[in-house]
């Protein structure tokens, strides 16, 4: 019985300590999380007005066969995949990874940027031109090359589209993973007005020549900062839900514990009853 409950207490001791690295961690991304957010939705903003811009240009121009504007006959598309490069973050990679193998083929190039990622799709026969690991809030410049690359392909037509697959941030305890098409562009539905006051310089298809490259790349990156907001509110939730997880087991073994406990006293307690009552026999 006494081994019983040191190993019991041995338990709750381990589950103790790893409930205080759980709620560390929780707190870190916690506070991570409301920076990132803050981030993010001040790039949003900005990449909100940058496509109402696109959207409003294009409605002005009928008929355009400007190459953004059309899409490739090439067999193959250019898909850039966001991924973590910690763990301990939830289902965040694994939904990426389901999305991936039901969307992207074999034969597209892929970008796959970050550590996890780039570790997973190793052995899994897709066809990887370039990995990114480590990026930080402040990596427009390594975005932009990727962005370039991508714009260069689809100019010579190597590839039919430029794909972006990441994971939407909906809310703190909300996000999903999104197959988005940055190339080739495509208009709303919205009705562009006659008395429009805006007139853009240039004017017609030699605009798009600048603003949809400028387009792709702010895009990009501000995708990248939905998904890196997205993944510290999953590890949060991931670590939220670890240490609710020990504070169970940890009630459960105490239970035990005690009950361990009173079962010992309580045969103690009838030995020496048993004990005494034999004395007296004597």
């Amino acid at each position: 019985m006494a081994a019983g409950k040191l190993e019991i207490k041995a338990r709750i001791r381990s589950v103790d300590s790893t409930r205080k690295i759980t709620k560390a961690m929780q707190l870190v991304a916690s506070s991570k999380l409301k920076k990132q957010k803050q981030f993010m939705e001040e790039n949003r903003e900005y990449a909100y007005y940058l496509k109402e811009t696109v959207q409003e240009i294009l409605s002005s121009i009928e008929n355009s066969m400007h190459p953004y504007l059309q899409k490739n006959d090439a067999k193959k598309a250019f898909t850039i995949v966001f991924t973590s490069d910690m763990g301990l973050c939830g289902g965040y990679n694994a939904n990426i990874y389901r999305m991936l193998q039901n969307t992207v083929s074999k034969d597209d190039d892929i970008v796959m940027i970050g550590l996890r990622g780039a570790g997973w799709i190793h052995n899994k026969g897709y066809h990887v031109i370039r990995e990114e690991l480590d990026l930080e809030d402040e990596c427009y410049s390594e975005l932009v090359e990727i962005a370039d690359m991508a714009l260069d392909l689809y100019r010579k037509k190597e590839i039919s589209e430029i794909r972006i697959l990441y994971t939407k941030f909906i809310n703190s305890v909300s996000f999903e993973p999104q197959l988005v098409t940055l190339l080739p562009v495509e208009k709303d539905d919205r009705e562009h007005s006659g008395n429009a006051l805006t007139e853009f310089e240039p004017a017609g298809d030699k605009i798009l020549d600048t603003l949809v490259p400028m387009y792709v790349r702010s895009l990009l990156y501000s995708y990248f900062l939905e998904t890196k907001t997205s993944e510290q509110a999953s590890r949060r939730m991931a670590m939220e839900s670890a240490t609710d997880n020990a504070d169970e087991i940890k009630e459960t073994l105490e239970l035990e514990f005690n009950q361990a406990r009173q079962a010992s006293i309580t045969q103690e307690i009838t030995e020496i009853v048993g004990a005494v009552n034999a004395l007296e026999g004597v």
